[in-house]
């Protein structure tokens, strides 16, 4: 490992740490608002950076790039339709968080149906996080970074040990980064970061081009276009990972849970300073998605002329950035990778104290003493992200050992989780009678039929489509028992904003250019376009 790749991942990674202290230098921590939300004072650029480094962390380097190696294109899907998802949450589930002041999203249930449906579903989503993201993300990270840096060579350690120890790392960094900065450091760090990802993913197809066409970029891109180009098809067959077809289904339905429902990604939005600048933020968000391919999948095309039989795909990316990049390059897309590894891990790790604090700890308090200072729940939260954190990094290993790919893990579980609360939160905003008691049937209904219909029996339907049938399903199920048995007093909205919720003029105009940049990429990416 040269020594420049070294000097200049240490470099990036202490510059970024140190302009993050030094634009936040002033932010203290005193109360519960400032640890869970920045104190409510994130603007557009911040919120826009924020929720892209905190989607974009080292799993997607890792599991969209192994998907286009050994299948196409079509995984680009779950990244660019999510901009349409992005723009209905702007314009109809940011302006309900804002009116009622929320500071989770589970706090909309508490005000359509009642405690009770929030603390299941504050306990469904502090579970997810345990299993499924936090784990994942430690994972991630530390199989990319050791793909970089090969450390297991390097140490002569086992992979399995590489990874745990890595994981570790990752971990314990990301929590310290958590304690001494709360959402604005982390927020702002994001910022800084996803200016360097977008650096990063210029430079890096173009060396991989460079590379391959051996020393001329222009050779290397022709190779890409002229040869394998079944791989630059994003229309996804039914014998594909994502078929074309779920993108109107099980994968829209988890794209809008996942931008307007997930606490860890809405949480960013829920610190801005108003509603214009949450919607800005998030049209920013929607743009990076756009260009978020040049890393994400590019890489990966590139790969399938580079690598025949890879001994493990999932290593393809950071196999990848050591070999075409010139060492202090190496060293920048090292401290992407790692710095998104710790983004998402921090956002993650706050949004559990969140949750878990606010929704769970703070109502228990009360209504046993009567009150709970913020230094008692700010200690708490930390108590309980320890024990979150040491479970994680237990977990995270096991990951390798699960037969579906590391991508596969992931959205398996996530839609498992997601679902089920997006379909109580969508009849929730779109109905007035529909009861609390229907909300829980709900959940316990769709808990048991994804069970039953994607591990206990195999209906050969992809999982995306059987999430989408659930759905109906369930959401029927809810309106039936509000026919039969409705609320005795109509759910009315409550109006109670913290902050101003005037909308952005100019966002239609905006939502419209990013909806034909979407459109355009799917024509690029098609049989009507490269893949020819």
């Amino acid at each position: 490992m040269p020594l420049s790749t070294i000097i200049s991942f240490a470099f990036f990674v202490v510059l970024m740490t140190v302009l993050s202290w030094y634009i936040t230098r002033r932010h203290q921590l005193k109360t519960a608002a400032d640890v869970f939300l920045g104190s409510r004072s994130l603007n557009w650029l911040v919120i826009g950076g924020a929720l892209i480094m905190t989607n974009i962390s080292a799993n997607q380097f890792i599991g969209e790039n192994e998907s286009v190696f050994i299948n196409n294109m079509s995984i680009m899907s779950w990244g660019v339709t999510s901009v349409f998802a992005m723009l209905l949450v702007s314009e109809f589930l940011m302006p309900i968080y804002l009116r009622i002041g929320a500071v989770t999203t589970p706090d909309f249930l508490e005000v359509r149906y009642d405690s009770g449906t929030k603390k299941i579903v504050s306990v469904i989503f502090l579970l997810s996080y345990l299993v499924n993201l936090i784990p994942a993300v430690l994972y991630g990270g530390a199989v990319a970074f050791n793909g970089i840096f090969h450390l297991n060579e390097l140490l002569h350690l086992s992979y399995w040990s590489t990874i745990w120890m890595l994981a570790c790392l990752i971990g314990i960094t990301g929590f310290f980064y958590n304690v001494l900065g709360g959402l604005k450091v982390i927020s702002i760090s994001d910022t800084l970061l996803g200016a360097g990802m977008i650096i990063g993913g210029l430079l890096l197809p173009y060396f991989g081009f460079k590379y391959l066409g051996h020393g001329d970029a222009e050779t290397g891109l022709l190779t890409v276009l002229g040869s394998h180009t079944d791989h630059l098809n994003a229309i996804g067959s039914v014998h594909d990972a994502v078929p074309f077809s779920t993108i109107f289904t099980g994968m829209l339905l988890v794209n809008i849970y996942y931008w307007g429902m997930e606490q860890f990604i809405v949480q960013q939005a829920l610190g801005s300073v108003n509603l214009e600048q949450s919607q800005k933020g998030i049209a920013l968000a929607c743009l990076c998605k756009l260009l978020s391919p040049l890393m994400l999948n590019i890489p990966g095309l590139i790969a399938v002329h580079l690598y025949i039989h890879p001994q493990a795909t999932a290593e393809i990316f950071p196999r990848m950035a050591a070999d075409v990049l010139p060492p202090v390059y190496t060293g920048l897309i090292a401290a992407i990778v790692f710095g998104a590894a710790l983004s998402t891990f921090n956002a993650g790790l706050n949004s559990v104290g969140t949750l878990f604090t606010m929704n769970l700890y703070k109502p228990f308090m009360i209504a046993r003493k009567g009150s709970v200072s913020d230094k008692e729940l700010i200690s708490r939260t930390r108590l309980f992200q320890v024990l979150v954190l040491m479970s994680g990094i237990i977990i995270a290993p096991f990951i390798m050992l699960f037969k579906g790919g590391f991508y596969n893990y992931i959205q398996m579980l996530a839609g498992f989780f997601s679902i089920p609360i997006f379909t109580i939160m969508v009849v929730g905003m779109a109905t007035r009678y529909v009861p609390p008691v229907a909300a829980k049937a709900g959940l316990v209904f769709f808990l048991a039929m994804n069970v039953l219909l994607q591990w206990v029996f195999d209906t050969g339907i992809h999982y995306l489509h059987l999430l989408a049938i659930t759905f109906v399903v369930t959401a029927l199920l809810m309106l039936i028992i509000g026919k039969i048995k409705p609320m005795a007093v109509p759910y009315q909205p409550a109006v109670i904003p913290v902050v101003s919720v005037e909308p952005w003029k100019h966002r239609h105009w905006y939502s419209v250019a990013l909806l034909i940049l979407m459109v355009l990429l799917f024509i690029i990416f098609s049989p009507l376009g490269l893949a020819k």
